[in-house]
């Protein structure tokens, strides 16, 4: 699935996030969204999913203007995980994860074993299945971050949109969620997208970074040539520095304050 920002700009009351970003992002890549809070990820996110509108610019997937999408087909074509899950009532977790097989049911609207199966091997994929039948609201909430994270998975949509998906999670989870989310990547040609303030987790697993400095500025491209010490620095507003161990990178702050 190929989205295609054209002239994007974002503004917040009277600050520019985003100023005129061009930029494609296409089957089997994974994008990481960096920047510091306030820059704009969340926003972004948003006008990606259709969810806004950019001030101005045009976003489009397999050619066509994210606006003139049907809801359904939308739906189809790409899954969002928001950065905060709400669960008002009682539900196991399969029946959590079936309601992202919304849009694929027909007739009277009940789940099929196809349905069930994608259900089955999304909780599979995240170390879930004993979860299956356990209620929503018993969960911790590095449990249900990832049982958000699956219920898109479960969605089959060639676009995912992700939306601070590791946070509430241990470094064990967060590198599983990673490795789920690469794998989707690859050997589905998904597109993924996902917001993250670990840049070096970012540098392990993404192909691709954006970064957005929260003043219009968006630096794009493969995530080796956007993460680097001086961008990251300049965009965070703090000094940072490259280091190496063997075949291992990390960028960590460069001086110490007292």
């Amino acid at each position: 699935m190929t989205l295609r920002l054209d002239a994007i700009v974002l503004r917040v009351g009277a600050r520019t996030l985003i100023d005129g970003l061009t930029q494609t992002m296409s089957a089997g890549e994974v994008w990481c969204i960096a920047g510091p809070n306030g820059a704009g990820k969340t926003t972004l996110i948003n006008v990606l999913a259709g969810l806004m509108k950019p001030a101005s610019g045009r976003v489009s997937l397999e050619g066509r203007a994210l606006a003139s999408w049907r809801a359904a087909d939308l739906a189809r074509a790409r899954a969002l995980m928001p950065q905060a899950t709400h669960d008002a009532f009682s539900a196991t977790v399969l029946d959590t994860l079936l309601l992202n097989r919304f849009p694929y049911l027909t007739g009277w609207g009940w789940e099929n074993d196809d349905d069930r199966s994608a259900a089955r091997a999304a909780l599979d994929m995240l170390g879930l299945a004993s979860f299956a039948a356990r209620d929503v609201l018993t969960l911790s909430g590095g449990e249900r971050q990832r049982v958000a994270l699956a219920a898109v998975l479960c969605q089959n949509a060639p676009l995912l949109l992700l939306d601070e998906p590791l946070s509430h999670l241990d470094l064990h989870h967060q590198i599983d969620c990673l490795h789920a989310l690469r794998d989707a990547a690859r050997e589905h040609a998904r597109t993924i997208v996902f917001s993250c303030h670990d840049l070096n987790l970012a540098r392990r697993f993404a192909t691709h970074a954006l970064l957005l400095d929260g003043h219009g500025g968006a630096f794009a491209g493969r995530v080796t040539d956007v993460l680097t010490p001086e961008r990251a620095s300049a965009a965070f507003g703090y000094p940072l520095a490259l280091i190496r161990d063997g075949e291992h990178e990390a960028l960590v702050p460069s001086i110490h304050r007292s």
